[in-house]
């Protein structure tokens, strides 16, 4: 047992214990929250750690590898950055949902088995749904429960997934699975959903717009990446990857391009960097596996970087949308500046973050051959650019100038930026000092910094300019419409109203029909019978007594309605008691030698 601790227990204690402090102490206990965290993570050593027995299996909550390593570091990193963004407004909210939030993913990354994996799979949607529900508006309600939603289908649909692999002999570690089988497709699809694949990840765009400032920097960096980590750990080299990502990587483009919301334009370049992580899995070699895990850490440091800039714009001015935005650069230049890192690092220029990681896939699908996913993910490269290298700071800070007047961002979220953009500098710097020497696969050397790469990179994205500059002064460049865009859910928004209508007319129309039935006839009759249905049977069986006395039918008559009252009030005459007493043990004494004369022939 090491001396470290499980890192998901600090965070989520850490998120337990938030809501019962107060002022400076709580803004100091959250900020020593992933401090802790951080010094517990030079703590862990290699290996297998923190067991648990669980009925016939075992719990592994802590298994130290190259793979979890990494992901837990810029995890880690983030969880710090996330909190001194939001720390100056001391909302509860925000900073318990931002340590339940990273506590799930470093749970779900640490675990070495499927059970544990599960368990905080589903944390993490209760970490979502509380970044968006601390942004307290209308809004963002119906989102976290549309995400809510969206993603409890995941869950069941991954559960059923485990349930039927391991019910088939499948191994309750958490490694590779092949794909073959209805339990490892529904594995497939759960984690997929999560990634925001096409068809099932309209969830991301609808969503993390209306996150709190903070709570969608913590969104995302968690979600879409634990996806990305479990999909390599479990499914490296599908070739079905390969295809998913080139469509992840190309089409949230001409999304974003006529998106409006810059929020919304991260959001779909979100989609387009997973994309290109989800092709390196694909491809499946030690040098694509190490571009997915590079590009997962580079990526979630500018795209933190991009969301908290527009979130400080947001936190000053109260808006989003390109055409109320422009000409910020006067007022908030700290923040014009981290914005442009952040583009920059995300257009993958040289010396920043994005330069060192995108292109080991590239050289992958390269060597291997695939020149239509080498092709789709060099535009995805020139679009990336457009959309958020170009796009994002130019809209907000440049521009129009919109008249907009206010102050700098907050100091705790300067500082934030700070140290997010000194990071995106430096592992894109210096990528052998800190970044490469945690990747998996060692044996995959990269040099990013060749002749070649340097100029082809740069040749790229100085056409990628001209092209946005000579769009932009002939007027074709699209505008940016104020509507909504429609994504895939609309197909199943249209197909589930359709669905419910269908339901609504034919198992409603027979659940109405069978209440017609029931609670209009049969239960009234049943009621009446055991109401009424001893006196009715009491005259009905001295009816022939009567008649064999000679009574005439006037007398029965009488006597039918004298006795059916005195059995209305409980009054049973004597001798019909009597008679139905000695008729009961009759049957009784029937009974009980028909099952002694049985008793008997069976033993003989």
């Amino acid at each position: 047992m090491p001396d470290a601790l499980p890192p998901f227990a600090i965070y989520l204690l850490g998120a337990l214990v938030v809501p019962f402090l107060r002022g400076r102490v709580r803004q100091g206990f959250a900020l020593l929250v992933p401090v802790i965290g951080f010094v517990n993570f030079f703590l862990i050593p290699e290996g297998v750690h923190w067991k648990v027995p669980l009925l016939d299996f075992e719990l592994i909550l802590g298994r130290a590898d190259a793979w979890s390593l990494i992901f837990l570091n810029i995890f880690t990193i983030l969880s710090f950055v996330g909190i001194l963004y939001v720390v100056r407004d001391n909302d509860r909210l925000d900073l318990s949902a931002g340590l339940l939030y990273a506590g799930s993913a470093m749970g779900v990354i640490m675990a070495g088995d499927l059970l544990t994996l599960f368990f905080f799979w589903e944390m993490l949607t209760l970490g979502a749904v509380l970044c968006l529900l601390a942004r307290r508006t209308t809004a963002s309600g119906k989102a976290a429960y549309r995400y809510l939603l969206v993603h409890v289908a995941g869950g069941v649909i991954l559960l059923a997934g485990l349930a039927i692999h391991l019910g088939s002999g499948g191994s309750v570690a958490f490694d590779k699975i092949e794909l073959a089988g209805p339990g490892p497709i529904l594995i497939f699809l759960g984690f997929g959903i999560n990634c925001a694949w096409p068809l099932v990840g309209a969830w991301l765009t609808d969503t993390y717009p209306e996150a709190s400032i903070g709570g969608v920097v913590f969104m995302a960096t968690f979600t879409t990446k634990t996806a990305v980590y479990v999909l390599a750990r479990t499914f490296p080299g599908e070739e079905p990857l390969m295809w998913i990502g080139m469509a992840m990587a190309t089409i949230p483009i001409f999304y974003a391009v006529i998106e409006n919301d810059l929020r919304r334009v991260l959001a779909y370049s979100l989609i387009n960097q997973v994309g290109f992580m989800i092709v390196g899995v694909g491809l499946g070699t030690p040098l694509s596996l190490n571009g997915t895990a590079a590009h997962a850490y580079c990526h979630i440091l500018y795209k933190a970087l991009l969301f908290m800039s527009i979130g400080s714009v947001i936190y000053r001015t109260g808006k989003s949308k390109a055409t109320e935005l422009g000409g910020l650069y006067r007022c908030m230049p700290w923040t014009c500046v981290f914005c442009c890192i952040g583009a920059a690092s995300i257009s993958a220029f040289p010396l920043f973050s994005g330069f060192v990681s995108k292109s080991m896939i590239m050289s992958s699908a390269a060597a291997q051959g695939q020149t239509l996913i080498w092709l789709a993910l060099l535009f995805a490269s020139a679009g990336v650019f457009h959309h958020a290298g170009i796009k994002i700071p130019f809209f907000a800070f440049f521009s129009h100038d919109s008249g907009i007047r206010c102050k700098e961002a907050p100091v705790n979220q300067l500082i934030a930026m700070g140290i997010v953009a000194f990071l995106c500098v430096f592992v894109g710097t210096f990528p052998d000092l800190w970044l490469y020497r945690m990747l998996p696969n060692v044996e995959a050397s990269y040099a990013p910094y060749t002749v070649g790469h340097v100029t082809d990179q740069l040749a790229l994205l100085l056409f990628s300019a001209l092209a946005f500059t000579l769009l932009m002064r002939s007027g074709l460049y699209p505008a940016e419409i104020r509507s909504t865009n429609l994504d895939a859910d609309w197909f199943y928004r249209k197909g589930g109203r359709a669905i419910y209508r269908a339901f609504d007319w034919s198992l409603n129309g027979i659940n109405t029909a069978t209440a017609r039935v029931v609670n209009g006839r049969v239960v009234p009759a049943i009621t009446r019978f055991f109401a009424h249905g001893p006196s009715y049977l009491a005259t009905t069986a001295m009816t022939p007594v009567w008649k064999i006395q000679g009574h005439d039918a006037e007398e029965i008559a009488r006597r039918k309605e004298l006795v059916y009252l005195r059995c209305e009030r409980g009054a049973f005459p004597i001798g019909i008691t009597a008679c139905l007493a000695v008729f009961l043990l009759a049957l009784l004494f029937v009974v009980s030698y028909l099952s002694h004369a049985d008793h008997v022939h069976g033993n003989r």
